[in-house]
């Protein structure tokens, strides 16, 4: 990777639930970042070289016992800093002006009211704007050298800068939707005040990424597995792109799947990729591993587990196999170096160290610097068909989480066919590339029903279908009766083991989207 990597920011997360939104902000204006802990070591961040730093909001106050902190030599490296709220109030208290806990937490929305339009805020009137606050404690007195570009309506210091070291801080969030102008106070940050280039476009990291993967393969096989998601599909097209037919793809069906995915995938990346893909029925070791499994987690170390020893005997086939393609994506990453230090669990369906070290394979992961859209982005620039880049999400364990209890051939197939009912009626009525995620789950609760003139005691489905930016936080789709209605219906008439249909409103959080 070159020219999209030279003008980068560097993001030090203090432990938010935002700053995943920061980078995507940040790459949105294409522009390269990275988050990363915020005890990175001082040399490293001198070799990341970056065009600017961002410093992420925390749970934490700067009065705290063990608070997390970064070391003042980082200021002085030259390069501009913004410090968004605990990383604001960090620097303030820093530099040696005066933080204290506000008498009662600020948290939601807030005006603000700029008094410096100059860089920070340029292109701003002087109205007030509408920001999100999320903060306990806040900025008394500034240290020397800065000045208050911005108060909100309490009077409360909402922006900072020292103009000569070019040092800002932010006491709201720029990076949630709840506010309307935070891109373009990154923006100018990025641009205005960092020197950014927008080099962070999808056609240049095709470019790159074909020539880093040509380079690091260096003309040996690769083999790819692929579970019919857009992650694995848009992988196996990148990596073809590079290497052509010395990638070879195992498509394992493990009986999970939605209906018609197999045949959908296989034929897609076949016929208009012409890529060697080899496709394994293994849906009768899968069920024979989950009879009898209830727990959830189990189910997903089974089906990772199995899947990886499916995937290992077919691989062992193909001669002079030397790297294994994965579709890991970028929050995978973070999650695995959080500012806590290294997550305890990494998703089991991604574990792979031990075929690797059996097989003695090396790993590629063309996708571990992108978000999930950026991903869509790049598939639809490498050709892959709308239907397969825009699919909502899919759970690497598939249906088998969607089965809330044990799961068996026949609960599949009752629930693949209610499932793909969901998805026609939400297609049909124009909403599906307009929520987030909309799916089925089929509950181990049978009720009493009457079909007929016969009395029933059959399934419950509950239908789930989710608006949201980023899969962070979402809320249940106002979907319009008579949409629920010709579901219900459907599902009830067609889906054989089916007898009553409920709509689950519950948002995230604090349930989850998933319900296992």
């Amino acid at each position: 990777m070159k020219d999209i990597h030279r003008h980068r920011i560097l993001i030090l997360d203090f432990g938010s639930q935002y700053t995943q939104l920061i980078a995507r902000r940040v790459r949105e204006a294409h522009v390269y970042c990275e988050i990363h802990p915020y005890n990175k070591p001082l040399s490293a961040i001198k070799r990341f070289n970056p065009k600017g730093i961002i410093l992420s909001g925390g749970p934490s106050s700067v009065h705290d016992r063990g608070a997390p902190k970064v070391s003042k030599v980082l200021f002085d490296l030259g390069i501009p800093v913004l410090g968004i709220c605990y990383g604001m109030q960090f620097t303030a208290r820093l530099f040696g002006g005066k933080v204290e806990r506000s008498e009662r937490r600020e948290y939601g929305p807030a005006y603000l009211t700029i008094e410096d339009t100059e860089d920070l805020f340029s292109g701003f009137r002087d109205e007030p704007i509408k920001v999100w606050m999320s903060h306990g404690d806040g900025v008394e007195r500034l240290p020397a050298g800065f000045t208050a570009i911005a108060h909100t309506e309490r009077g409360v210091i909402g922006a900072m800068k020292d103009k000569k070291r070019r040092f800002f801080g932010v006491q709201f969030h720029p990076e949630v939707v709840h506010t309307p102008k935070g891109k373009k106070i990154l923006k100018n940050f990025l641009f205005r005040i960092c020197g950014c280039r927008p080099l962070w476009t999808m056609g240049s990291f095709i470019e790159n990424a074909v020539e880093g993967i040509r380079e690091q393969v260096d003309g040996h096989r690769v083999v790819c597995g692929i579970s019919g998601g857009v992650d694995s599909a848009v992988t196996a097209a990148l990596v073809h792109r590079a290497v052509g037919d010395r990638l070879t793809c195992i498509f394992v069906d493990n009986g999970v799947l939605r209906k018609g995915e197999p045949e959908k995938v296989y034929s897609t990346l076949r016929e208009n990729f012409h890529m060697r893909i080899k496709r394994i029925n293994a849906r009768k070791r899968f069920f024979e591993k989950l009879r009898g499994v209830v727990d959830p987690e189990r189910k997903r170390k089974l089906i990772g587990n199995e899947f990886i020893r499916v995937f290992e005997e077919e691989a062992r086939k193909i001669k002079r196999v030397k790297f294994l393609a994965q579709g890991t994506l970028y929050p995978d990453v973070i999650e695995s170096v959080s500012h806590k230090g290294p997550s305890a669990t990494i998703k089991s369906h991604h574990n792979v160290g031990g075929l690797l070290k059996r097989m003695c394979l090396e790993l590629v992961e063309p996708l571990r610097e992108l978000f999930k859209d950026e991903v869509r982005v790049l598939g639809r620039e490498l050709g892959l068909p709308a239907e397969l880049v825009e699919r909502h999400p899919f759970p690497g364990p598939g249906l088998a989480i969607r089965i809330i209890g044990e799961v068996t051939p026949r609960k599949c197939a009752i629930l693949r066919k209610a499932d793909a009912i969901v998805l026609e009626e939400i297609k049909k009525a124009g909403l599906y590339g307009k929520v987030w995620q909309a799916f089925a789950v089929l509950l181990p609760v049978k009720t009493v029903g009457v079909m007929g003139d016969e009395r029933t005691y059959e399934n419950t489905l509950a239908v789930r279908i989710v608006d949201s930016v980023d899969g962070m936080t979402a809320d249940w789709t106002r979907v319009p009766y008579d949409v629920l209605e010709r579901i219900s219906s459907r599902v009830i008439n067609e889906a054989r083991g089916i007898n009553r249909v409920v709509y689950d409103i519950s948002s995230k959080p604090p349930s989850t989207i998933e319900w296992e």
